[in-house]
């Protein structure tokens, strides 16, 4: 810790909640299909990005913008670099938020909005971290490098373009996590199967394949009378006649796709409905066979994957559903545990999806990690955190897959907390103004255990 620091960061926190405000504004949904000379994942992604490139210009660091996938910011002096990772891009904000979801509102001391914690908050957070230790006049012996990435949360182009590009960082961190630390996270599998077939139903549901879908909508050949008949009160079911049958909505609760047991699938809640209804007969066949395969499980138990060692349980998310007249295709998000591996996941799931007449499209594993607690970057950063908090918790194992796994020496810090409720990519993200304070004060302290002497 260090008061020259911290007095800077309390004295610019209004400026920093500005610059948040404004950096939340920009819908940057990294979007391949809308790219741009310059801006590779959509216009919003570039907006965001240039913003935050100029609060670093205005602050005297050195700036980059790499073509519009990813960009940085260097400050300090040393033969070597710590690499601080963010991004700017944000899952979709989803249906029910209490306030505009891209107005980041401060309602009762409490900022509201799609990226205050994931991972737009922690960006500008670190920048005022930095800029009070510059501010500080502390001497560095490693420089610093905050890179902003645009496309973290569906396909990582942005850090594979610099990766390609740039040498990596000599160790780093990324506040796009939990306290006090992550040190490692499991295996990350995505997947998605379909079967093809002349179907009389439809089904869509879920925005990205690493959340769990809190919406899913139907149609079905059955009458609204039949339809009520079979959800029989039960909560979370609206229906409404179409031309030729119903429209049925099934609400649920969004989740972050790494802790599944904190919503409820709206998939596999429109499935077992539609179990109780008179289908045709290929419709019921496969509608069926979904849900026995996958009930309401997050733990892939039915499947045989169900799996736990010391980096925790396996986790199993139905992401997206397209269903319409020539069939489904259903996506899944697994997080494993180091002792279920590539080979392990295709197998179950291949023999699953071939019981059920359906094929595998695409898949693509990450392999996790895991950063000992007596290397420099994790005892050092432990120590900071803990000499602020008082907090002297072990460093955590997570499902959640952060930039930290995709470099040599690096862990994840922050910016969750054990003792909030933590929205990520669910409505109403949010996150206490005094909380972006104290982030800014222990991305400081760790940036300064590390780099300054």
């Amino acid at each position: 810790m260090n008061s020259q620091v911290d007095l800077w960061i309390e004295q610019h926190s209004e400026d920093m909640i500005k610059d948040l405000q404004k950096l939340v504004s920009f819908k940057s949904v990294s979007h391949a299909e809308l790219a741009q000379p310059g801006a590779p994942f959509g216009p919003e992604c570039k907006k965001a990005l240039t913003h935050i490139l100029g609060i670093c210009h205005d602050f005297g660091f050195a700036d980059t913008d790499m073509d519009g996938y990813i960009g940085y910011a260097d400050y300090g002096t040393g033969d070597e670099t710590l690499g601080v990772l963010m991004h700017l891009d944000v899952v979709p904000e989803g249906e029910g938020w209490s306030s505009d979801p891209f107005a980041a509102n401060i309602i009762d001391g409490t900022m509201i909005g799609r990226g205050v914690l994931d991972d737009k908050g922690p960006a500008i957070t670190a920048v005022y971290a930095l800029a009070a230790i510059k501010a500080a006049g502390l001497p560095f012996k490693r420089k610093v490098r905050l890179l902003f990435g645009c496309d973290e949360e569906v396909g990582m182009g942005c850090l594979k373009h610099y990766i390609a590009n740039e040498k990596l960082p000599d160790m780093a961190f990324s506040p796009d996590a939990e306290y006090p630390l992550v040190n490692a996270e499991k295996n990350i599998f995505h997947a998605r199967y379909a079967q093809e077939y002349d179907s009389g139903i439809t089904m869509k549901a879920g925005t990205v394949i690493n959340a769990v879908p809190g919406k899913a909508v139907a149609t079905v050949p059955c009458c609204p009378k039949c339809v009520e008949k079979a959800i029989n009160g039960e909560e979370g079911f609206t229906v409404e006649a179409i031309d030729g049958g119903s429209r049925i909505t099934a609400t649920g609760m969004a989740a972050h796709a790494s802790m599944p047991e904190n919503g409820k699938n709206a998939i596999q809640m429109l499935l077992g409905l539609m179990t109780k209804l008179d289908l045709p007969e290929e419709d019921g066949l496969a509608v069926e066979g979904l849900y026995k395969t996958f009930k309401m499980e997050v733990h892939g138990e039915t499947v045989g994957l169900d799996s736990s060692d010391e980096s925790g349980r396996l986790t199993l998310n139905l992401g997206l559903m397209d269903w319409n007249e020539k069939g489904y295709a259903l996506s899944i998000d697994i997080r494993a545990p180091m002792c279920t591996g590539h080979e392990k996941l295709l197998q179950k799931l291949d023999a699953a999806f071939d019981k059920l007449g359906a094929h595998r499209e695409y898949e693509s594993f990450s392999l996790g990690y895991c950063v000992p607690e007596d290397s420099e970057l994790v005892s050092k950063l432990l120590a900071a955190y803990r000499e602020r908090t008082g907090d002297h918790n072990p460093p955590k194992r997570i499902g959640g897959g952060t930039y930290a796994r995709h470099l040599k020496n690096a862990v994840a810090f922050g910016p969750e907390r054990d003792d909030r409720e933590n929205r990520i990519h669910m409505v109403d993200e949010a996150v206490p103004v005094k909380d972006l304070i104290e982030n800014a004060k222990l991305v400081a302290d760790g940036i300064m255990a590390l780099c300054c002497k």
